[in-house]
């Protein structure tokens, strides 16, 4: 049997990602409390059947997903439609912390224009760093698709930027509308 130590230890820590990604996941900061909220609690109630070995993160990122398809359903919105930064009850998390204002603005307008399908596996691999395999049991999906989602959502988001940017050369030149 594990205690509450361990708990603590092995879970806790992931509280500022789980949160960033259900506020991206559900578009909404209270439904995303909620479903972290949800999600410790069924982390807790089967901790016993955690094995230390594993990795914790991944586990609880994955009870994360399926409360929000759960509890979301047709009411979920679009991820990382929210502002380009979650408020944690600790501090503010920039989701591009290396971005000035205007490239952060840029990023977040081409990442608002991705399909769902494509931002959630951009989302769970590049900003949360989690494998392939991961995600693709974290969604639910086979491992072949979130390569092809992955590969699609960056040349999208490529796309998306270059035009961004293409545009605000033309405005700044005078020849923009």
């Amino acid at each position: 049997m594990r205690n509450r130590a361990s708990f603590e230890n092995e879970a806790v820590p992931h509280l500022e990602a789980l949160l960033r990604t259900a506020v991206r996941m559900s578009g909404d900061r209270a439904r995303a409390e909620d479903a972290v909220q949800e999600t410790y609690l069924r982390a807790w109630r089967s901790f016993r059947t955690y094995q230390p070995e594993t990795n914790c993160r991944a586990w609880l990122f994955r009870i994360l997903v399926n409360v929000i398809k759960k509890t979301v359903g047709k009411r979920r919105h679009d991820p990382l439609a929210e502002a380009e930064e979650v408020e944690t009850s600790t501090k503010v998390i920039p989701l591009f912390p290396n971005a000035d204002g205007g490239e952060r603005r840029d990023i977040q307008g081409a990442l608002d224009q991705l399909t769902p399908e494509f931002r959630n596996v951009l989302w769970l691999v590049i900003v949360e760093g989690f494998a392939y395999k991961e995600a693709a049991q974290m969604l639910d999906i086979p491992i072949g698709t979130v390569m092809s989602r992955l590969y699609r959502a960056r040349r999208e988001l490529r796309r998306f930027l270059t035009t961004s940017v293409s545009q605000e050369k033309e405005r700044a030149s005078g020849h923009g509308v």
